[in-house]
């Protein structure tokens, strides 16, 4: 046990890293910007440096925008997983502020590329580990937990202000610059992690009460618990069947591979649920 929160913890760092290269060496000296609140934070750096002569850096910003989410994730989500988001923005404030500002290359496409693949694989890599680099993970955890509701839309809606913005202040030029990076960012986490908000699980197995009570002791999910066959072995089993969000996937691999190391699973991708997919 404690050897796996280690290696979580070392990738969460590792993580930070990536995001904080791809800002300091990549995106901020070209004005082009991240997603999510990394982006926002940019954003406001930019802002109030440019336009109010405030010298604010992103690390600061971020961790300032973190603050109010982290404290809703905490009561909202679950202590573990917002102590690993908390971690990864502490640990990305500190590299910011650490790594120097600088313009690896005068070419704006390139910043954009290379800042988006340095930050796509540190929220993959994050993501695939069961932890997350805060800001919009944990609202998303949130919203997904109080109700199916389209946490697209958010992601969109954030990445938009961020994207008209940066067309706005700066030369239109730099919002499309932006969406190249938000779209190498997206196609590097989809690579590393999965592109889909949701997937479902079915799971053959022997022990279906046990998987049950360990899975509904992690996250609030509705289980739908069928009769199964062993084809050659005719054996007697259990097929589970749950819609979990991505961010419960590294849990629920965790959770199967603990209690019953045995079992086949097989995730596929949900388009659409409809319906609640809690449990109530």
């Amino acid at each position: 046990m404690f050897l796996v929160e280690a290696r979580r913890i070392i990738i969460v760092i590792f993580g930070a890293l990536l995001n904080a290269l791809s800002l300091n060496l990549f995106l901020i000296s070209a004005n082009v910007y991240a997603s999510g609140f990394t982006g926002a934070a940019q954003l406001f750096s930019s802002i109030f440096k440019d336009f109010l002569d405030i010298g604010l850096s992103t690390g600061v910003i971020l961790f300032i925008l973190n603050i109010p989410v982290a404290i809703l994730g905490w009561y909202k989500v679950g202590k573990g997983f917002t102590i690993y988001s908390v971690i990864s923005v502490l640990v990305t404030t500190v590299f910011l502020e650490a790594i120097p500002v600088l313009a690896l290359s005068e070419d704006i496409i390139l910043n954009a590329v290379f800042g988006g693949v340095l930050g796509g694989a540190g929220v993959g890599l994050t993501l695939r580990h069961g932890a997350s680099t805060g800001g919009m993970d944990i609202v998303a955890m949130v919203l997904s937990r109080m109700k199916d509701r389209p946490i697209g839309v958010y992601f969109l809606t954030l990445n938009s202000i961020i994207i008209a913005m940066a067309g706005i202040l700066y030369k239109p030029e730099n919002a499309l610059y932006t969406l190249l990076t938000l779209y190498v960012t997206t196609r590097v986490i989809d690579t590393l992690h999965t592109r889909h908000a949701k997937v479902t699980a079915m799971i053959i197995t022997h022990k279906p009460e046990e998987l049950q009570k360990a899975i509904h002791d992690t996250m609030v999910r509705g289980i739908t618990i069928l009769p199964a066959k062993g084809a050659y072995t005719r054996d007697d089993k259990s097929m589970m069947y749950l819609v979990v969000t991505r961010y419960e996937l590294y849990d629920l691999e965790r959770i199967i591979g603990e209690v019953d190391p045995n079992a086949f699973t097989n995730i596929v991708q949900t388009t659409g649920v409809f319906g609640s997919f809690r449990r109530d």
